[in-house]
């Protein structure tokens, strides 16, 4: 019984401690976002003077109206939102359909466009002669440039097809028999057989399209038009670092001489990271339940 009692023990104490070092680690975690959320909502004169924990101090919803009231917030969202959706379909679908090429047996070439593809992860011609490239193919001050080279990727076609030579050869043999052919195969069997290795590497397409902002800033910065939010983001940190009121006229904000109609670099900063930040923050969970999903669930077992 002594043993039982001190087994108990021991299992409370540590589930205790364990939860307590989690919801610290969580807190840790969250607590930046979230103050960074309560100074977007907090009247920018009052943020100044600090100490804005968890709630704001003096609710507004000003910064928010500013960055929406100019033209180039909204163009800079649609731009981002329309590179994100069009990278994630083309690099899953192109990168999905090379990866099952190669992984066939009777493909005879697999071997040296499979070497081809690896090799482009270690070797890199290096930022000029790339830049040189894309304005030679005229992707220079054009929307292409975000779309073209993200199609293929070396990495997400090496999972994808580590993935899918771990398919039983049985489900595609049964297909054959059937009289389908290799297009047929891909799209009805093994996208949805696939359905988890293609939501994981949808995430990281999303993930880096919405967060790019160098491209934007080599390619595409002259061409208002073209600009991205991370890159507008960027260009408000750097006017938040300097303090200038000059820098952030020439960026559209608006300044007014009532405390209640002003914004500061810190509370522009604050609402665009959340703007920037929500979109992901609300499809991660969605996808996140694909990452522990089985491979061949409904599949014939060998």
């Amino acid at each position: 019984m002594k043993r039982i009692s001190a087994s108990k023990v021991e299992n409370v104490v540590f589930h205790t401690l364990n939860t307590c070092f989690l919801l610290l680690l969580a807190f840790i975690t969250l607590y930046p976002f979230w103050n960074t959320i309560a100074i977007s909502f907090n009247d920018a004169m009052d943020a100044i003077r600090g100490g804005i924990t968890f709630w704001p101090r003096r609710f507004s919803a000003y910064n928010y109206q500013v960055l929406f009231n100019t033209d180039a917030i909204p163009r800079a969202f649609f731009v981002s939102v329309a590179r994100t959706v069009i990278n994630l379909v083309t690099g899953v679908f192109f990168n999905a359909l090379i990866a099952f090429t190669l992984s066939r047996n009777e493909f005879v070439l697999r071997k040296p466009f499979t070497l081809i593809l690896i090799l482009s992860m270690y070797i890199n011609a290096g930022l000029i002669p790339t830049f040189l490239l894309y304005k030679n193919l005229g992707m220079y001050n054009s929307f292409w440039v975000y779309i073209v080279p993200g199609i293929i990727n070396a990495f997400n076609f090496v999972v994808m097809r580590t993935y899918m030579r771990t398919i039983p050869e049985s489900i595609i043999e049964s297909a054959r028999i059937d009289g389908y052919g290799d297009f047929y195969i891909f799209i009805r069997i093994i996208l949805p057989l696939c359905l988890p290795v293609l939501a994981t590497i949808g995430l990281f397409v999303a993930v880096g399209s919405w967060n790019s902002w160098f491209d934007t800033m080599i390619y595409n910065s002259g061409n208002a038009s073209l600009h991205t939010l991370q890159y507008k983001l960027m260009e408000y940190l750097q006017a938040s670092q300097s303090q200038s009121r000059t820098a952030s006229d020439a960026m559209g904000l608006s300044m007014a001489s009532q405390s209640s109609n002003m914004v500061t670099p810190m509370s522009i900063r604050a609402a665009i990271t959340v703007i920037a930040s929500a979109p992901i923050l609300v499809v991660y969970p969605f996808m996140q339940r694909y990452f522990v999903v089985g491979l061949n669930v409904g599949g014939v077992k060998e």
